[in-house]
């Protein structure tokens, strides 16, 4: 089943919103997982203001 699609900032925002509850969820792992969730958490809530400047 299809879901309805919501324009690219409404996604872009949804996308670093799941990506924030996943490296909290990484940041309580210690070693690797919580230098892992700070780039991801970089990387992944950039894209919101990709879109923005694009």
């Amino acid at each position: 089943m299809e879901q309805p699609r919501r324009d690219l900032p409404e996604r872009t925002f949804e996308f670093a919103r799941r990506i924030v509850n996943l490296c909290r969820v990484l940041d309580q792992k210690p070693g690797a997982s919580r230098t892992l969730a700070n780039q991801l958490l970089k990387s992944g809530t950039s894209i919101g203001a990709n879109v923005q400047e694009g």
